[in-house]
């Protein structure tokens, strides 16, 4: 049957041109935004899990930029000290020198304050963004530093934030407050380290105004006797050994850090490659699927041109 009222035939192609053009605006917003889950009204389980995992991404960001702080701190801390080891052994090697018979004692005692003068130095100068693991003044001890390592989260959605922890009374040098928690401010017994004598020497090398009760500082002079020199270098020697653990463990810590660095960064590499898998678009696909879709509508407005312009076709039986 055929109708002036109703035309079918432009029914039929106007809703097929209209699903053509529904198409081709999403094909056409892919093409231009690069992704094919773009808004949550495209994909909402794809959509929740990108946004999720893109603010993940974010906050192991600031993880790596904080590993980049701690790794500085460290390696600042790492560097002072390691200078102090070596200032230490030249310390040791003027007291074996001021053992030799002839030597002039007091010009190596003012070697050694100089010495002295360079341990303070690097300890002050120890100091990053206004942290500082080897100098104290503070009343309270440094404590336990933190370093953040990490963002987790958790398989029940549970988020939290992992830090690597460094005791500070592992590397302290000089305590203003308390001079037992400084390596080179507290008084070691060399008794107990030599094993001979039943009283308790006691030497220190630094003092900073809060010297150790009953103890004495390592400096010479023409008195100083044989086994006083052999107490002090027992003490020196103690001293470059615990130095030498302290630094150790600073080197541990900063190869951690570098190891976490790398993790961190690759990590977040591997997110982002699975959002992309998620919400990315297929330019390739998308590119090939445009130029179908507008040729469709091409061929889609001229089909409703064809359905409108048959209606025309009846006034021909009017015609004389």
């Amino acid at each position: 049957m055929t109708s002036i009222m109703t035309n079918a035939a432009a029914m039929a192609a106007l809703q097929t041109l209209r699903t053509i053009d529904t198409n081709l605006e999403t094909t056409q917003r892919r093409v231009s935004s690069g992704y094919r889950v773009e808004t949550a009204a495209d994909n909402a389980g794809y959509w929740s899990i990108a946004t999720t995992m893109r603010s993940d991404n974010a906050a192991l960001s600031t993880v790596s930029d904080a590993l980049g702080l701690g790794a500085a701190t460290v390696d600042t801390a790492y560097t002072s000290l390691d200078n102090v080891v070596n200032v230490m052994s030249s310390i040791k090697a003027k007291l074996v020198a001021a053992s030799e018979p002839g030597v002039d004692k007091n010009k190596i005692n003012e070697e050694m304050k100089q010495l002295k003068n360079q341990l303070i130095s690097a300890a002050q100068s120890a100091s990053f963004s206004g942290e500082n693991w080897l100098y104290n003044t503070n009343a309270a001890p440094l404590g336990t530093k933190q370093v953040v390592s990490s963002f987790v989260r958790g398989a029940d959605g549970s988020v939290q934030v992992t830090t690597l922890d460094f005791n500070t009374a592992d590397s302290v040098l000089i305590d203003i407050q308390d001079p037992s928690q400084g390596f080179l401010t507290k008084a070691i017994d060399a008794d107990a380290l030599r094993g001979t004598g039943t009283g308790t020497r006691e030497y220190f090398l630094l003092d900073m105004g809060a010297a150790p009760a009953g103890a004495q500082e390592i400096a010479i002079n023409t008195n100083t006797d044989k086994a006083t020199l052999d107490d002090m270098i027992a003490v020196v020697d103690n001293v470059i050994l615990q130095l030498t653990d302290a630094a150790a463990t600073l080197g541990a810590i900063t190869s951690r850090i570098k190891m976490q660095d790398n993790f961190v960064s690759n990590l977040m590499n591997v997110i982002d490659k699975g959002i992309g898998r998620l919400v990315d678009a297929d330019m390739n696909q998308e590119s090939t699927r445009l130029k179908a879709l507008q040729t469709q509508q091409q061929l889609g407005i001229q089909a409703l041109s064809i359905a409108n312009t048959s209606a025309e076709k009846l006034l021909t039986l009017f015609q004389r």
